[in-house]
């Protein structure tokens, strides 16, 4: 489809802009070949220059790779791994990876209202509600919503949680420790205010990680809710034959009662449950017109 000569865009940031789609969403898939400067010429119906000056721009941002006397492939993007089953932050899991996870504080508020679970969960409507985006090397990757009760985190500040993590804060500051936490994933659309925030195309597939967290009294403490691109961010979710999730798992919640004749596999199931669902559900937001 030819470019929209009425945009106010440039010719160049247009055919950029939709091949930067295309190799995200795996429309173009990594590894492979871009179309030659003459089928990209037809396709948009601009001059060779124009394709020149696109294909540099993608080159220099490293979405595409081209090798001297080569034609330009789609780079594969650099991928972060997180364990869903574990009460550690973003922040300490990729630190203790050896990596620099920037946080930049969008707003912290004193509210009176919440979603209905958040509410729930923690019991008060006094709360403190907490933006951050969370970015690697200038790319963003996730963006977090936090509520707190407001009386257990009086005194909190933006300045103590710039480029920092909160649950550190929480443990250094005021003495609460997150032991425990139930989380739940779902794949969603990216709205126009999450799909700036995360340098994605609207209605983009996002990794949406939510849940409550308890102090070490057993206490609520938090309730989040994490965006995640997820084309930069993968979630992992290990589990044994026993139906025992492995690795360095959050201690044991109290559980509603087992169901009569339950499977000793549930907890497996489930996870193979879940990551049949999202990746169900991510092949189709990513099939969207």
């Amino acid at each position: 489809m030819p470019v929209d000569r009425t945009d106010s865009r440039p010719l160049h940031a247009q055919v950029a802009d939709v091949l930067r789609a295309e190799i995200r969403d795996r429309s173009i898939p990594p590894g492979e070949t871009l179309p030659s400067e003459a089928a990209l010429r037809e396709r948009f119906g601009v001059s060779r220059s124009v394709v020149r000056q696109a294909l540099g721009t993608l080159i220099d941002e490293g979405t595409v790779h081209r090798a001297r006397g080569r034609a330009p492939v789609a780079a594969a993007p650099t991928e972060h791994r997180r364990f869903v089953q574990r009460v550690t932050g973003m922040h300490d899991q990729f630190s203790s990876e050896g990596l620099d996870l920037a946080t930049t504080v969008l707003s912290l508020d004193h509210v009176h209202t919440a979603p209905p679970a958040a509410c729930r969960h923690l019991g008060t409507y006094d709360l403190l509600r907490l933006e951050r985006l969370r970015s690697v090397g200038g790319v963003p990757l996730s963006r977090v919503r936090t509520w707190l009760p407001a009386a257990r985190v009086a005194g909190l500040t933006t300045q103590m949680l710039h480029d920092a993590s909160l649950h550190r804060v929480l443990r250094r500051r005021f003495g609460l420790f997150p032991t425990n936490a139930r989380h739940q994933v779902r794949a969603v659309p990216a709205d126009p205010r999450m799909a700036h925030d995360l340098d994605v195309p609207a209605q983009f597939p996002l990794l949406l990680l939510e849940g409550g967290t308890f102090d070490q009294a057993g206490s609520p403490l938090e309730w989040f809710e994490s965006w995640h691109r997820s084309d930069r961010v993968v979630f992992d979710i290990e589990a044994d034959d026993g139906g025992a999730l492995v690795g360095p798992a959050p201690p044991p919640v109290e559980d509603p009662p087992t169901e009569p004749g339950r499977a000793e596999g549930a907890d497996l199931d489930r996870a193979r449950h879940l990551v049949e669902e999202l990746r169900e559900e991510l092949e189709r937001l990513r099939g969207r017109p």
